[in-house]
């Protein structure tokens, strides 16, 4: 049902993965190019400093279709990173498929797939990329569903473990490492190249850490906004060359599609040092500095790749609380994934039986008007009890195979051939949407026989399905 195609800090290399780096216009580009296709109805893109990640759900749920939406959406991604680079970024493109899909949304908007685990910027991320998505018309039922469950997950996780605790994020890594560079960063000149999210909170960590802060951002406004907040100083764009003159570590972290520090702006900073070493960490996707400085002599670069000893040793501490995640988080993905595999064969059975009974009443409607027409409202009553016994008769055995085979490949070829035989295709989509409506209006996956009650237009009698009378209540 839901695929998810993409790559992370897990798979690719930063160099790699800055191909694929994307603002929102582009992932809403993208959006719309996977519904152009024909194998994709749905569709979500998280796009962050470490992955770029297509949640993706076919036109039908059947293997074969989710499969073709796996290969569009792969392809779109390679066609993405650019013809010259295509080719070397696909062998690192992870592919996860129905239940494998779910528990990695789940994980990764828990953060346990982060480069800092715990870290809470990614449930803000899923978020910001879930409106997206929505804005774009690219969400249905099925992401709509999987990913507020996974948000509803992620915030369980942080509220019943303590996964999160201490200082948990790329920029605080950052900082430990420039405090590990030079022992104590206590009266030490910080330059923090950009103002955005993780600007600010290497500026609260530096601060924190004793350091002096300055603060160059292509807004001199906003740089004075960051600068002000943590007690440092702002400089204007123009004068980031002099700024590396006289700081002992760059902490970089713009949006820039390009290198903001070059070769030739640390040769020249460096004529100006006289020998003094300069440290440069560069947390962005796209980097921000061009890996050449680290030839220079006295030039030392870190990029957000070099940070995993440190993330490391940051997990000691939390390993315990990590795994109570992991389980908490197996244990949603299983609940979640036995609900959608009752939902794919509910509109079957709600189909079916609207289809049996509709034949049988019309039956019996035709003999009433004839021959049995001076029957009265007792005896059309009892007829409509016979009829209701005689549906349940008749399909309580292949409705409880069906339900017996939801989630196995067995099932997925048992449900096709009752579409087939009972000409149910069309009823099917009507119930589906019915369905889709009673998603949108509640996000806490209930159990099978919720989903049964849903009507179509061809099945007006069948929401009921577990009232008196013998009938069989779906689902239990």
């Amino acid at each position: 049902m839901i695929v998810v195609v993409g790559l992370s800090h897990r798979e690719a290399p930063l160099e790699v993965r800055e191909r694929l780096a994307v603002d929102g216009e582009g992932v809403v580009a993208l959006l719309r190019t996977l519904l152009r296709g024909p194998n994709i109805r749905e569709a979500l893109c998280v796009s962050t400093c470490n992955r770029i990640e297509v949640y993706a759900v076919g036109q039908q749920d059947s293997d074969e279709h989710t499969r073709a939406a796996a290969d569009d959406v792969q392809s779109a991604l390679v066609e993405l990173a650019g013809k010259s680079a295509g080719a070397n970024i696909a062998p690192f493109l992870k592919t996860h498929l129905r239940r494998d899909a779910v528990l990695h949304l789940f994980r990764v908007a828990s953060s346990l797939d982060s480069l800092v685990i715990g870290e809470p910027q990614i449930l803000g991320q899923v978020r910001d990329a879930f409106e997206a998505a929505k804005s774009a018309g690219s969400i249905g039922k099925y992401l709509d569903r999987a990913t507020n469950r996974a948000l509803h997950v992620a915030k369980k996780v942080r509220s019943e473990t303590a996964i999160g605790e201490g200082q948990v994020s790329v920029a605080s890594v950052a900082v430990d490492l420039a405090r590990q560079i030079f022992g104590d960063l206590d009266g030490r000149t910080a330059l923090l190249v950009g103002a955005g999210e993780m600007a600010e909170g290497a500026a609260k960590q530096l601060i924190k850490a004793g350091a002096k802060l300055v603060v160059v951002n292509r807004s001199l406004e906003r740089g004075r906004q960051v600068a002000l907040q943590f007690g440092g100083t702002a400089r204007p764009w123009e004068e980031l060359t002099a700024a590396l003159v006289q700081t002992d570590v760059v902490i970089a972290s713009t949006s820039a599609k390009g290198f903001v520090l070059t070769r030739a702006a640390a040769v020249q900073a460096m004529k100006a040092r006289r020998g003094r070493s300069l440290f440069f960490i560069d947390i962005a996707v796209p980097r921000d500095v061009d890996p050449a400085v680290n030839e220079l002599d006295n030039v030392y670069l870190y990029d957000i790749d070099n940070l995993s000893n440190l993330v490391a040793e940051s997990m000691q501490g939390r390993r315990a609380e990590a795994e109570r995640a992991e389980a908490l988080v197996q244990r949603e993905a299983s609940a979640f994934e036995s609900w959608t595999e009752t939902l794919g064969v509910t509109a079957t059975i709600v189909a079916l039986r609207a289809k049996v009974r509709a034949s049988l009443a019309a039956e019996v409607e035709r003999t009433l008007t004839g021959r049995l027409k001076h029957l009265g409202e007792t005896d059309r009553k009892a007829l409509e009890t016979m009829i209701d016994a005689a549906v349940n008769k008749l399909l309580h055995a292949p409705t409880s195979r069906i339900k017996a085979l939801a989630g196995d490949p067995r099932g997925e070829d048992l449900v096709k051939a009752v579409h087939h035989l009972f000409d149910l295709t069309e009823t099917v989509r009507e119930i589906d949407a019915a369905q889709a409506g009673a998603v949108e209006k509640d996000d806490e996956p209930k159990g099978p026989a919720a989903c049964a009650t849903s009507s179509s237009p061809a099945a007006p009698n069948e929401a009921a399905l577990g009232s008196p009378g013998g009938r069989e209540t779906l689902g239990r």
